[in-house]
């Protein structure tokens, strides 16, 4: 029988792993705070600071294969006096997920009692001002994608998204990294349902509409936190020129290796956003 979105619900056959992961955590912890690592952010918290890993093909409640660049890791990560659950690898719509079903680490996150979320993704920039290796704080989302991760819900889904993203530590993160050589714009994100690449047809609409970067991921993430009652910022690694504003075609590859490059970046970016956060 095919189940219908509205029907499937991860956590019913998770029971397991969050226990498994309550266990680990133990009693004189508290976990607060969930991070959701995209295409390039893999690395930004040391081995040293992973005190627990739960790989996500052993646990069959999570949704489907990694996409190449997301490890599939589920860790609990110490940093400075606070635990935090990182989802190292995310869940798209194009891998024939619903919105609902991409956001498991979402429900997840929520079940085990964090109240903030942190969402990193790469990016292909549409505004001119943005140059690869560029970051991005999004302080709004156009949902293109087509679904919603709160379709077919029995719960309340009429969720106000006026002020979905925190964007006030904007100021004092932008000349944190300006200090550390990098660049931090607020701006407006774009998701696109995938996984081709946009054309520049589309790039050219996306502009019109107000959209400075463009994604293939985030925004379900985002609207089932607010649903849940989560705090939400995210932050977008500009990877590449979008697609008719560069000679270059468009590669996965070159995403990572630029996300790779920028690594020690990022993690400054991560860790100094989660502190001023705080």
């Amino acid at each position: 029988m095919t189940v219908q979105p509205w029907e499937f619900d991860p956590l019913s056959s998770a029971h397991t792993l969050l226990s498994a992961i309550r266990q680990r955590i133990g009693s004189d912890d508290t976990l607060s705070q969930a991070v959701v690592l995209g295409s390039g952010w893999n690395g930004v918290f040391s081995q040293q600071q992973v005190i627990a890993t739960f790989n996500y093909h052993d646990w069959p409640c999570f949704p489907t294969r990694q996409v190449k660049g997301h490890p599939g890791r589920l860790q609990i990560v110490r940093q400075g006096e606070r635990t935090l659950l990182v989802f190292a690898g995310r869940f798209h719509c194009y891998q024939g997920l619903t919105a609902f079903q991409s956001a498991f680490p979402v429900r997840l996150a929520s079940a085990l009692g964090c109240t903030r979320l942190l969402l990193c993704c790469a990016t292909g920039g549409i505004n001119s001002a943005y140059s690869s290796g560029d970051y991005m704080l999004v302080d709004d989302h156009l949902n293109l994608l087509g679904d919603n991760p709160l379709r077919g819900l029995n719960s309340q889904f009429f969720v106000d998204l006026g002020a979905l993203y925190r964007t006030g530590f904007f100021e004092p993160l932008s000349t944190a990294l300006g200090e550390e050589g990098g660049r931090l714009h607020l701006g407006v994100l774009a998701a696109m349902p995938g996984p081709s690449y946009e054309t520049p047809a589309e790039v050219r609409m996306l502009r019109g509409l107000g959209a400075d970067v463009v994604s293939m991921s985030v925004v379900p993430e985002a609207i089932m936190a607010r649903n849940l009652g989560m705090e939400v910022a995210a932050v977008a690694l500009v990877a590449n020129p979008a697609a008719g504003l560069s000679s270059q075609p468009i590669c996965h590859d070159d995403v990572l290796e630029c996300g790779r490059v920028a690594m020690q970046r990022s993690s400054f970016l991560v860790q100094k956003l989660l502190d001023l956060w705080a």
